[in-house]
């Protein structure tokens, strides 16, 4: 059995994934692996990357039986002699901007694409520079007129190179802070919730007639996960978004408010934990609610006048503005075992008279209804 080497590795933004080039004697491969605690959740995801043998006519079944990576048959390769071992030096992996899937280029060619919906469907899928037919390791990557996810790639290069070299960040937040202090007045506080990693993302605080106001900038750089793959037709408008929270000032201090909207920075995290994504409805637990309270809901639709604000487009996308509101345990319960469970509960908050402005209430859930 000959020797694995490892040629590169690199993890993603949220560390939730790690991105390998691997070779032996024989063949050379690119890989995703799913870390800790979503080893359970998705496999692992492999590309045949090239032979460093010959190409065998038939299927390698020797590799198969003994759990190493097999060749790649004549019939699908681009060439039938063996390739050049990869050189760890010419190898650059760039992730998607929704650290999902990652694609794998070669002193400065793409060499291979493993994108990032192919996570969540049971067929492994994969595009190789040396593939000429599609086939159970991988596909052709053919060229960015023929196949989008090299025009992907090449537009998440560039992505990326924007972000390293531009000035983005800056116009951004400038847009986005100029938004909200056109609805609630200058900007009293700005905490920043990135951890001293990409994405840069923050909370500006606010208050205006009565109410504090938090809200956050910078979640929506990023596509949020899975959006694309389950939602194709409506992803422009739900992948991106960021998410606030409005506290009448009249029952809670400066200090306690703030403790709460705390929960905000949880949330803009949670999608690239989780490969996820926040929506009209979703729930969350958190420690950081009120006395009575379990968790929060995130709505646009619960917001009055005030709240229903339109954000500067991101990457051409509209984005959502999702309000976060604490919810009960009776609450929480209800829609978490319940089919739209989240969006029900916001439908009582509205009928209840209830904004996205958090006020003392009564519960719209009864224990007697699980």
């Amino acid at each position: 059995m000959s020797l694995t080497l490892p040629v590169a590795e690199v993890f993603n933004q949220q560390q939730t994934l790690k991105a390998t080039v691997e070779q032996d004697a024989r063949t050379a491969y690119f890989y995703l692996w799913p870390t800790e605690p979503l080893r359970g959740q998705f496999p692992v995801r492999g590309c045949w990357l090239r032979n460093l043998s010959p190409a065998p006519s038939e299927p390698d079944e020797e590799a198969y039986q003994q759990g190493i990576p097999p060749l790649l048959s004549a019939e699908f390769c681009r060439t039938l002699e063996p390739e050049p071992m990869i050189d760890p030096a010419g190898v650059t992996i760039v992730w998607e901007p929704g650290d999902e899937g990652a694609a794998l280029w070669y002193h400065g060619q793409l060499l291979a694409v493993i994108p990032g919906w192919s996570l969540y469907q049971d067929q492994q899928v994969s595009f190789s520079a040396s593939c000429i037919k599609p086939n159970p390791l991988t596909a052709p990557l053919g060229s960015a007129s023929t196949n989008k996810h090299y025009a992907l790639a090449e537009q998440h290069r560039q992505f990326w190179r924007d972000w390293t070299e531009g000035q983005r960040w800056g116009a951004l937040q400038r847009d986005m802070i100029s938004c909200y202090e056109r609805h609630y007045g200058n900007a009293l506080n700005y905490y920043t919730i990135d951890q001293g990693r990409w994405p840069p993302m923050a909370i500006s605080q606010h208050l205006h007639q009565g109410v504090w106001y938090f809200l956050t900038l910078g979640m929506s750089i990023r596509p949020m996960p899975a959006v694309d793959y389950r939602l194709p037709e409506e992803a422009p408008r739900l992948r991106r978004a960021e998410v606030a929270m409005a506290i009448d000032a009249q029952i809670m201090t400066q200090e306690n408010a703030l403790r709460m909207a705390t929960a905000l920075a949880e949330f803009a995290h949670f999608p690239w934990q989780h490969f996820d994504w926040l929506q009209e409805g979703s729930v969350l637990t958190s420690e950081l609610c009120p006395v009575g309270f379990e968790g929060f809901a995130l709505s646009h639709e619960l917001a009055d006048d005030k709240g229903q604000i339109v954000l500067p487009k991101v990457e051409g996308d509209r984005l959502q503005l999702l309000w976060s509101t604490p919810i009960t345990a009776n609450e929480l319960h209800y829609a978490a075992t319940h089919s739209e469970g989240g969006k029900t509960v916001i439908g009582r908050l509205r009928a209840q008279g209830c904004s996205h402005i958090f006020r003392p209430r009564q519960d719209v859930c009864d224990a007697d209804e699980f």
